[in-house]
């Protein structure tokens, strides 16, 4: 029997929040699921993987106990899953959860919100950032799934907003925490994804936003993008200055992160937010 899934398997936002804000990002391990969707480590086995995306290739059941073992590591209630089409929409978790209790499909969206404690806002990854967002005292939260389209669309931001909405402060005083991605030594973009976000941003920000885009020393034409320091730009473009995370990256840590870029054939992983009913 694989070892249960337990905290030192995931990563905790390093954040000074009310502790009725739960959260947390899964790694690749602390689960069933066999190769290409296990551990990875010198040893032999290579088993045990924490794979959650039910659309990525692995055996349903595997997954089905991977999502079980989450559930049962974070003591909520049910997560509201979601059909990521990496877009700017944004749902109420319950309402997700409610359509999917009687649809049996996740709502497509790659952000949620809410303002009930027990209720999961999760976004699954495998290189776009999560950036999980929360008020100070715990009143409201969320999770949105931040690639360079979603980021370009406003997504980030529009999530910030919707929390601040719900927990009746102003989106300056909010805290964001962002999660394992792509690094910017890693992420090899073409010009049309510095344009998308260049012809996007207000003079003000302009050069920082051209600053997150490095010349690649190789491949003439493309870049190297910083997701992370994009990611602050949006939110520091509403009043948002309480952000912490950005420094792990999927791709280089193969021994932690599944990696669709580096590996194609992956697993998924997924980042959460919620309120502590006890707390």
């Amino acid at each position: 029997m694989m070892p249960e899934l337990g905290f030192d398997d995931v990563v905790q936002p390093a954040w000074n929040v009310s502790p009725r804000v739960r959260a947390l990002v899964t790694t690749r391990n602390g689960g069933v699921s066999e190769p290409p969707f296990g551990r990875w480590h010198d040893g032999a086995d290579h088993s045990g993987g924490l794979n959650l995306g039910m659309k990525a290739g692995d055996d349903p059941a595997a997954v089905a106990v991977n999502r079980a073992r989450l559930l049962q590591l974070t003591g909520a209630g049910e997560a509201a899953w979601l059909e990521q089409i990496h877009g700017a929409g944004i749902v109420r978790a319950e309402d997700a959860l409610a359509h999917a209790q009687a649809t049996g499909t996740p709502m497509r969206a790659d952000a949620s919100v809410t303002d009930r404690p027990g209720t999961l806002c999760v976004v699954m990854i495998a290189d776009c950032m999560p950036v999980l967002l929360c008020d100070e005292a715990g009143s409201a939260v969320g999770a949105a799934h931040a690639g360079w389209r979603g980021l370009a669309a406003g997504i980030v931001e529009q999530t910030a907003q919707r929390v601040a909405e719900l927990a009746g402060v102003d989106a300056a005083s909010l805290h964001a925490y962002l999660g394992p991605a792509i690094g910017p030594d890693a992420f090899e973009v073409g010009a049309d994804v510095r344009d998308a976000f260049m012809n996007g941003v207000d003079l003000a920000q302009r050069d920082a936003t051209s600053n997150a885009f490095i010349a690649h020393p190789h491949n003439a034409g493309k870049y190297l993008a910083d997701l992370p320091a994009l990611a602050r730009l949006r939110l520091q473009q509403i009043g948002v200055t309480k952000i912490v995370g950005g420094d792990l990256c999927t791709v280089t840590q193969r021994e932690r992160f599944y990696s669709y870029r580096r590996d194609r054939e992956t697993g998924r992983m997924a980042a959460l937010i919620w309120i502590d009913e006890q707390a």
